[in-house]
C-alpha cells in the first residue's frame, strides 16, 4: 500500500503543477491583449486625449520619457531606475514649454487609501528627483491613480512589478 502511495504522489503532484500553471498563462495572455475584456475602454475608463494625441511609449508614458518602476510598498527611487529618471529629465529640460503630469500607480495590494497615498509618495519622488537634476518644478506636475490604472491584471509578482510605477504625461 505504501509503495502504491508513494508512486502516485509525484503523479500527482506533476499533474497539479500542469493544471496551476495553464489557469496562470491564460490570465496573463488576456491581460496582455489589447481591447481585451481587461482594457482601459472596456471597464469604462478612457485614456486622456493628450495621451492618444502625443503617442505612449510604455505602460502610460508619454513617448520620449519613460516610466520609474519602484519596489513593493516602497517610494524611494530605485537605483536600477536612475538612468529612466534621467532620461525624463533630459527631456523636461530640453522641452522646458511642456507641461509634465507624474502619475503616481500602485499594484493592486493594500487599501484603496493606503495605496492613493503610496501613489502620490511615488509621483512627488519623482517630481523631487527630477526637480534636483535640473527640470523645471513650475512644468511638473503630479497625481495618484493608486491601483485605478492597472496595466496587467494577472496575481503574481511580474504584474504587481509592472503596476507599481510612475508614468510622465505630456498634458497640454
Amino acid at each position: 500500500m505504501l509503495n502504491r502511495f508513494q508512486a502516485l504522489l509525484p503523479a500527482l503532484m506533476i499533474l497539479s503543477l500542469i493544471v496551476f500553471s495553464g489557469c496562470a498563462k491564460k490570465d496573463a495572455d488576456e491581460a496582455m491583449k489589447p481591447g481585451g475584456t481587461e482594457s482601459a475602454a472596456a471597464m469604462g475608463k478612457e485614456e486622456p486625449l493628450e495621451s492618444k494625441a502625443i503617442g505612449i511609449s510604455e505602460g502610460r508614458t508619454s513617448e520620449g520619457m519613460m516610466p520609474v518602476y519602484f519596489d513593493f510598498d516602497s517610494s524611494d527611487v530605485r537605483q536600477d531606475q536612475v538612468s529612466r529618471i534621467e532620461v525624463n529629465a533630459d527631456f523636461a529640460k530640453k522641452n522646458s514649454g511642456v507641461n509634465i503630469r507624474i502619475e503616481g500607480n500602485t499594484d493592486p495590494r493594500g487599501t484603496n487609501e493606503y495605496n492613493m497615498a503610496l501613489g502620490e509618495r511615488r509621483a512627488q519622488s519623482a517630481k523631487k528627483y527630477l526637480v534636483n537634476l535640473g527640470a523645471n518644478q513650475a512644468n511638473l506636475s503630479t497625481i495618484s491613480f493608486g491601483e485605478e490604472r492597472i496595466l496587467l491584471h494577472g496575481h503574481d509578482e511580474l504584474s504587481w512589478a509592472q503596476n507599481r510605477r510612475a508614468d510622465f504625461v505630456i498634458i497640454k
